[in-house]
């Protein structure tokens, strides 16, 4: 159990440093960027070094983002940046999901004018995986946290019972 556990710990930080970000790996959980992702798609996602590189511009050449609410804490959200301006010494972005009609108009901490600033940015996505996304999705929900408690018991059940059978070494004589 301890290997298991330093391994996923190690592969965690190894995948926040190498992307430069502390959430590489996400998921899609609406529909608001569809065609181009859809609902549980898991989304490998890069940290940004330089902002004033990123593009924005209508689908398909504006860069997909993920960044943090300004209103909810905690929540993220993935779009498309679809305009850029500079206000304060700060990078703001209008972002549009593909499959709405409109822009988003963002309220709250570290917005201005309906757009986010460039400190909410979690990233840009450069790859993603067909339902693979799924699997973090669900682990949220109560029914994932108890259909994984039930794997880990079934799982340490049949390494320690009877029902496996026993390594037994036959000894000539």
């Amino acid at each position: 159990m301890v290997v298991v556990l330093g391994s996923v710990l190690a592969f965690s930080f190894g995948l926040r440093f190498a992307f430069r970000t502390e959430y590489p790996l996400t998921y899609v959980g609406s529909g608001s960027m569809r065609p181009t992702l859809n609902v549980g798609d898991l989304l490998v996602v890069q940290g940004i070094l330089n902002i004033s590189e990123m593009k924005a511009g209508p689908k398909p050449e504006g860069d997909i983002i993920v960044f943090r609410s300004p209103a909810a804490e905690g929540e993220l959200f993935v779009h498309r940046a679809v305009g850029k301006a500079m206000y304060n010494g700060f990078w703001y972005f209008k972002t549009q999901g593909d499959a709405n009609p409109s822009g988003d108009y963002w309220t709250g901490h570290d917005t201005w004018n309906g757009m986010i600033s460039e400190k909410l940015l979690v990233g840009r996505v450069v790859g993603h995986v067909p339902w693979l996304g799924y699997v973090p999705y669900y682990v949220r929900t109560p029914l994932g946290i108890v259909i994984l408690v039930m794997l880990i018991v079934i799982i340490i059940f049949v390494e320690y019972s009877s029902v496996r059978p026993k390594n037994r070494t036959i000894t000539e004589g």
